[in-house]
């Protein structure tokens, strides 16, 4: 094809050949730059030259985009000069390149993947505590405990939404402070003023979440993604280990002689889901959520087990006994549970299409979103009170299981399994695995003796066992 000087003119005239895909001119001042126009209308500069014995051809950019000709011109806003390059000095460029044997794609994608480098680092340097803790959770999702995932959460949460319970909106949780800082401010000095301002309002709620923050700032240190972003010393600076509170530990704890007025108040409830569950919780000695995420399937009344989830056996849960005056409990709410409503409810219920079945949780909720038994401390704290006993929380009730067990010289051992705590001592970990009928000679022994103290006759050899008031 016979070449032509380019002018901008005869750029914009060349059209594609008829009858062909595409067409390509060729500039006659400037080796190599050619013009290819498609059968659509579309125009772009390329350039043309051989490396290594091969014809390469390397697309230069649209006319639109690539002037012909270096020019100078000037940014209106702040009067500097900009130089454009032209077509023409491309190409010459781009064939200096091949001249010299140098690849200019290869430079090219060097140049991107420099680029590229470039806008990773600044994006991992601007990234914040907010972002690199949601992938910190994302990360631990499969491993971590339903409970401890949730706990993150709220530990991170903004605050001020309507409460699914209840009136009023939720508060910030302890870290929401740090969330929208970048990473890179993360410093000690931060870390030791937001520690002073929690301790001050929530100083359990503090320390807490600065052994989570700690735990989450070491997975950052080995992520290629956030790897050296944390300042050194963020949560091991001393004045930060200075800053982490101290809370007391709890001791609240029900009393021998608080038994027959506990149990009488507990008895009193009127929801018999909350007043077995309070009941269990005392008995068992187990987590709230433990109990609470208990499921039918998870109870066996002929070989008297429960199988509850384990904040330590994560993935396989624990099993412990059923104790007799438990199962009775447990007997009645099943009965509650599998008894249909009346005739009215179920049709109500049938022609808004909700078709009735019993409720897979053994602790069940009508009103809440899952199903199960949510918030029972406010039933538990005003019956309490109700019978002048001083406030124990429900995680007094498995501190007080623990402290109650001692009065039946039951072996230190069997409660911890029961309750699911970690061996503390080699002998325990290693060589000690009581079988579920030894764990129940000494639990039922312990509910024996807790029922006695509460003054409640009961016989547990009872082919129905069930409950009659003490005289």
């Amino acid at each position: 094809m016979k070449k032509e000087n380019f002018t901008p003119e005869r750029v914009a005239g060349y059209a594609c050949e008829p009858g062909r895909q595409q067409s390509i001119y060729w500039d006659k001042k400037q080796q190599g730059l050619g013009l290819r126009v498609t059968a659509s209308g579309g125009k772009a500069y390329v350039f043309e030259g051989r490396l290594f014995g091969k014809t390469v051809r390397i697309t230069i950019g649209a006319p639109e985009a690539w002037p012909l000709e270096r020019y100078v011109t000037t940014d209106r806003e702040t009067g500097e000069k900009i130089e454009r390059v032209g077509a023409r000095q491309e190409a010459a460029r781009l064939k200096a390149l091949m001249d010299r044997d140098i690849d200019p794609r290869e430079e090219k994608a060097e140049q991107r993947a420099a680029h590229e480098a470039r806008k990773l680092e600044a994006r991992r340097k601007d990234a914040t505590v907010r972002e690199a803790w949601f992938d910190y959770l994302d990360a631990h999702r499969s491993k971590w405990s339903e409970r401890h995932m949730l706990d993150h959460e709220r530990l991170a949460q903004a605050g001020g939404q309507e409460k699914k319970r209840g009136s009023g909106v939720t508060v910030a949780g302890p870290l929401a402070p740090l969330m929208s800082l970048r990473l890179s401010d993360l410093d000690a000095e931060r870390v030791a003023s937001w520690l002073h301002d929690e301790a001050a309002s929530r100083p359990t709620n503090a320390e807490q979440s600065y052994r989570k923050l700690r735990a989450f700032i070491r997975w950052c240190s080995e992520r290629p993604d956030y790897r050296g972003l944390v300042p050194e010393g963020a949560y091991a600076a001393r004045a930060v280990r200075d800053a982490v509170p101290r809370p007391k530990a709890k001791d609240d704890c029900l009393q021998r002689e608080q038994l027959a007025t506990w149990f009488a108040a507990m008895r009193r409830i009127g929801n018999p889901v909350i007043s077995a569950y309070l009941q269990g919780l005392l008995i068992t000695g187990a987590r709230r959520e433990e109990l609470a995420g208990l499921r039918w399937d998870d109870v066996d009344f002929q070989w008297r087990s429960l199988h509850v989830s384990d904040k330590v056996e994560t993935e396989t849960g624990r099993v412990i006994p059923l104790t007799p005056y438990l199962a009775s409990l447990l007997r009645e709410l099943k009965r509650l549970n599998h008894t249909p409503p009346n005739v009215r409810t179920m049709a109500r219920m049938e022609a808004e299409g909700n078709a009735w079945k019993p409720s897979d949780w053994v602790f069940s909720s009508k009103t809440a979103a899952d199903g199960k038994l949510a918030e029972p401390r406010i039933a538990h704290t005003k019956a309490q009170q109700m019978a002048g006993l001083p406030h124990v929380s429900l995680h007094g009730l498995r501190r007080s299981f623990g402290t109650l067990s001692e009065w039946v010289e039951c072996p230190v051992g069997v409660v911890a399994q029961i309750q699911g705590h970690k061996p503390s001592a080699l002998a325990e970990k290693h060589y000690r695995r009581r079988p579920l009928d030894l764990l129940r000679m000494w639990h039922d022994k312990i509910e024996a003796w807790m029922l006695a103290q509460a003054g409640i006759e009961f016989d547990a050899t009872a082919s129905q066992p069930g409950l009659r008031a003490a005289n």
